[in-house]
């Protein structure tokens, strides 16, 4: 059984990029509207392909009951992200390796400081 059997299917790649779109957006008006320079942060936001990727990823996390994946699971996640959704490879390796994920959301930054 793959990974992705168990999980119901998903909207389209186009309504996932729309969906990523947006959430972009917010991020980026957060951002600015916390008053920081967008020289500072725009190279560290996700692509809107790599926001759907991790999306897609947070969703095979919670169908496999919350459990932070292993390396070789999130190898394994990501990869069958990338042959479900060809156009997203590229964003899925330059994901691989690129712990934590979230850089660029508050939270993460926070914890890292």
């Amino acid at each position: 059984m793959t990974e992705s059997t168990n999980r119901p299917p998903r909207a389209s790649l186009e309504l996932l990029r729309a969906e990523a779109a947006d959430e972009l957006s917010v991020l980026i008006e957060e951002r600015l509207r916390a008053g920081e320079d967008p020289w500072d942060f725009m190279d560290d936001l996700p692509t809107v392909d790599e926001l759907v990727v991790l999306t897609l990823r947070a969703e095979n996390i919670v169908a496999d009951g919350g459990a932070r994946p292993s390396e070789a699971r999130n190898y394994r996640v990501l990869r069958q992200i990338a042959l479900d959704h060809p156009p997203l490879t590229r964003a899925v390796w330059r994901l691989l390796g690129s712990e934590p994920h979230r850089r660029w959301h508050a939270a993460a930054r926070a914890e890292a400081s």
